[in-house]
């Protein structure tokens, strides 16, 4: 006996009113947008980001009709030369009251996330012992995943492939393979990586507390473990503030603080890196704020007075001879024939050159456990006493681990 079709469409309507909502926003805003929405409480991990082109499993939401209103929307699906705007259906709990979206709709038909890659693995085949070989942890740079491939891993590329099933706002994956060490890439600090899955074009923006990076993981550094450190930088001082930061990079401190008011002459060495920190400034609408150097940080001091002077770079994390690292990709000197510094503390002369009386110094640097806090506090000051200044300690932070019994420490200073 056929079914009635007053019955079909009352079940439909019901489907359709059940269904999970979805926000949708230009491609090119996903990954701001999901943060906003992660910090408004309404991002649902439990399903994919979806290509919203045609939107063809997708149901328009009326705001009026929903629970929650003052939803910013519109549906302006073209750029301003006409052409059609990539666009995405971010998955949400309810609609967001202060991230702006295009629209929001109901998802038909709703993918599910898979947020575990073991398990994803193993629905793929792989055994127990190959599971042993799965990485617990990656980071991800924008719309790039940068992962170490374990030895041993089977299949790497199948490995890339299920992070990016996993991270569906994510266009591309990078094994990393480390740090260049010697001559000009080991001076600037450019990484080794390899694509293992996803588009070769690995150049994106990583947007961090309102902040955007635009860089190419596969070319310069960024360390995500940063993260806290970076944000932090960006609520200190006050408007107007003078600062030196160093070891620019991209912008990783610049960036927030420039964004927060303070004016910053900035030094980076690496030619990638430059061009990215001069694009940043710009993406950021700081350009204005931020006075850009492409030269040894040293050779700029002494024509600086500045309130506030950030030391990114942090050494090597032991006496000596040991592989030196830097905050994400920042690099600031070499000795004139491509050999790096090694010692952090060895650019605090510079430092108190350029910081004028009553100002702060944050500097970093890679400490054994075992010398924890005295070795930082030693060389600050024994610069200090060089210089015939005295020195207060305001705080100290551990950043990140650096290696196993050595940590990636910040200690802010203030030299009178």
């Amino acid at each position: 006996m056929p079914e009635d079709p007053d019955t079909i469409d009352d079940a439909l309507e019901r489907a359709e009113a059940d269904a999970p909502l979805a926000a949708i926003v230009e491609k090119t805003r996903a990954e701001t947008a999901i943060e906003s929405l992660r910090a408004e409480g309404v991002y649902d991990d439990s399903r994919k980001v979806r290509e919203a082109r045609g939107r063809r499993d997708a149901m328009p939401v009326d705001p009026a009709n929903e629970s929650k209103t003052g939803v910013q929307t519109g549906n302006d699906a073209t750029s301003e030369d006409g052409s059609e705007r990539e666009q995405v259906a971010l998955p949400v709990t309810e609609p967001p009251t202060e991230t702006r979206v295009l629209e929001i709709v109901r998802q038909l038909e709703p993918e599910r996330r898979n947020p575990d890659l073991e398990d994803l693995l193993a629905d793929r085949g792989w055994t127990d012992a190959q599971l042993e070989a799965v990485p617990g942890s990656w980071a991800v740079i924008g719309s790039v995943i940068l992962v170490t491939v374990p030895e041993g891993c089977p299949d790497g590329g199948e490995l890339g492939e299920a992070l990016l099933e996993i991270h569906g706002e994510a266009d591309s994956v990078l094994a990393d393979e480390g740090i260049a060490n010697d001559g000009t890439a080991g001076t600037h600090r450019e990484p080794r990586t390899r694509l293992i899955a996803g588009e070769r074009d690995t150049e994106t923006i990583h947007t961090e507390h309102g902040t955007r990076y635009g860089l190419d993981p596969a070319k310069v550094m960024f360390s995500p473990g940063n993260q806290a450190e970076r944000a932090r930088m960006g609520e200190l001082g006050s408007t107007d503030e003078r600062v030196f930061d160093m070891f620019a990079g991209i912008g990783y401190f610049t960036l927030p603080m420039a964004r927060a008011g303070a004016r910053v002459t900035a030094t980076e060495i690496n030619p990638t890196a430059f061009r990215y920190l001069l694009e940043n400034a710009m993406l950021n609408d700081v350009g204005d704020r931020v006075d850009a150097y492409m030269t040894d940080c040293r050779e700029l001091a002494g024509e600086l007075e500045a309130d506030r002077v950030v030391m990114g770079y942090y050494g090597s994390g032991g006496s000596g001879g040991e592989t030196d690292e830097f905050d994400g990709e920042a690099s600031g000197a070499d000795d004139g024939d491509g050999t790096r510094t090694d010692e952090a503390h060895e650019f605090l002369p510079a430092a108190l050159e350029a910081l004028s009386p009553g100002g702060v110094v944050h500097y970093h640097e890679a400490t054994p456990e075992s010398r924890l806090w005295d070795r930082p506090l030693e060389r600050l000051a024994a610069a200090g006493e060089a210089a015939g200044r005295e020195f207060e300690v305001l705080e100290k932070r551990r950043v990140k681990s650096h290696s196993a019994g050595v940590a990636h420490v910040v200690v802010d200073a203030r030299f009178e």
